[in-house]
């Protein structure tokens, strides 16, 4: 390991990455590279690959993994990523994982760690079907089993549940990560990257353990 900091966060819908995330990228003060941000930045500023991806989010089909790459392609050449950087949300296939090894062999900043937050299926349709927005704010509020209320607890707006956060439709979303992610985990495994979290628990419990591994996982690689 150099002293750059290039990672990939992994995880199913609900196991808390994005939130997680934010966290490992401010402690080794990289970039948090997330790909909806990314694709929603491109589209606002209307970019050559911003236009191009909406035109098939406007379709509804997926965005090609030629288009994703370009646009992580494009993110990481910019400043900030030279210290290395965070990915949230990418790869999401095996075919990503393998170009997205070749993108950066050019540049000689290979992934140094994979962080996996492991989380059973039961605990994701729990935290996931508990989970409302704000009509108003657009805030997460997360109501916890048994709780019952339709006001938002941030700006007492109107709450509502997608209909993708359905315990019906986390239980296929989850079916479709795990056919997705299961060549990866497998992939990185093989590589010696992959690191698994416990990602049952308060978010400070997760955090904690999470940077204990890293933290063992630096040290050992730039001792």
């Amino acid at each position: 390991m150099d002293n750059r900091f290039t990672a990939i966060m992994l995880g199913p819908p609900g196991a808390g990455k994005g939130t997680q995330a934010v966290r490992v990228a401010e402690k080794y003060e990289v970039p948090h590279i997330s790909t909806g941000d990314i694709l929603r930045d491109n589209v606002a500023r209307e970019t050559e690959l911003g236009l191009k991806a909406r035109s098939f989010m406007e379709g509804g089909d997926l965005v090609p993994d030629d288009l994703i790459i370009a646009l992580i392609a494009d993110r990481i050449e910019q400043g900030d990523a030279d210290s290395g950087f965070l990915l949230d949300g990418f790869p999401r296939t095996l075919a990503q994982a393998v170009a997205l090894e070749d993108l950066l062999r050019e540049k000689e900043m290979p992934i140094e760690v994979v962080v996996l937050l492991d989380v059973n299926d039961d605990e994701i349709v729990r935290r996931i079907s508990s989970r409302y927005l704000c009509r108003d704010c657009g805030r997460d509020a997360n109501l916890g089993t048994g709780m019952i209320t339709d006001v938002c607890p941030h700006c007492g707006g109107e709450l509502y549940q997608r209909e993708d956060d359905t315990a019906e439709t986390v239980q296929n979303r989850l079916q479709v990560y795990r056919r997705q992610t299961a060549p990866l985990v497998e992939y990185y495994e093989g590589k010696n990257l992959l690191m698994k979290v416990d990602g049952i628990g308060s978010i400070d419990e997760i955090s904690g353990r999470m940077f204990r591994d890293l933290e063992r996982e630096w040290e050992s690689g730039n001792g």
